[in-house]
């Protein structure tokens, strides 16, 4: 999943652009508001983490524009402004949740991902397909009672692929949700990773959950 954090304290949106990229996500960041609004209105994210008091724009105008351009678009509000009025404003304004500083970088991934199942429809945090489970609130998977060891990257790819069951996601789709346009990565890295994928679900001669449409992508269904 792809996420844009418009913050301006560095040190502050460094630490959260590097816990989630260890939990696999996807990470542009930037420190103006003027900015991350063309940012999030001319990319595709799953989430935008946004705080108030930015340079050139202020959150709550970036927020106004987003609801007006993109109103399927989730965002997250992390400021230090935690008057009850300031917390109304941003719920008003359109936020999907309104975080306040400071924050544990713990609870800011547990709002991460419960935004990200709700962007996706998914209220459950077990997702299952077939003998597949995928608990997003850990982050692990497993196939009956087999755990699935997978690296923080394979891990989203999986859950890319399980918030669309049933559903063909394209190879740009996949590329532009786990790799930001500065990363030097090779062509086929997306059919890479879907192989160590397969070797790992299948693994004991498991069935494939993970079928290609070729010309297309690839769709995660516990049928051909």
């Amino acid at each position: 999943m792809r996420i844009l954090i418009i913050e301006d304290y560095g040190p502050l949106r460094l630490s959260i652009a590097q816990r989630l990229k260890e939990e696999g996500y996807n990470v542009d960041d930037t420190a103006d508001g003027s900015e991350g609004l063309w940012m999030a209105t001319e990319n595709t994210y799953s989430l935008v983490l946004l705080d108030l008091n930015l340079p050139s724009t202020h959150g709550l105008d970036v927020l106004r524009k987003l609801r007006e351009k993109k109103p399927e678009l989730s965002v997250l509000i992390a400021t230090a402004k935690d008057a009850i009025q300031d917390r109304v404003a941003g719920l008003d304004a359109g936020a999907d949740d309104y975080l306040v500083k400071p924050f544990s970088l713990d609870e800011l991934s547990a709002r991460v991902r419960a935004l990200v199942r709700r962007t996706h429809g998914q209220h459950d945090p077990i997702i299952r397909v077939g003998d597949l489970e995928i608990d997003t609130r850990s982050r692990n998977a497993k196939r009956g009672s087999d755990a699935i060891d997978l690296t923080a990257k394979e891990y989203a790819l999986l859950e890319l692929l399980a918030h669309r069951v049933g559903e063909v996601v394209a190879r740009g789709d996949i590329w532009e949700q786990l790799y930001d346009f500065n990363q030097d990565v090779e062509s086929n890295v997306v059919d890479v990773f879907i192989a160590y994928l397969r070797k790992k679900t299948e693994a004991g001669g498991k069935p494939r959950l993970i079928h290609t449409r070729r010309g297309q992508g690839y769709v995660l269904s516990d049928s051909n």
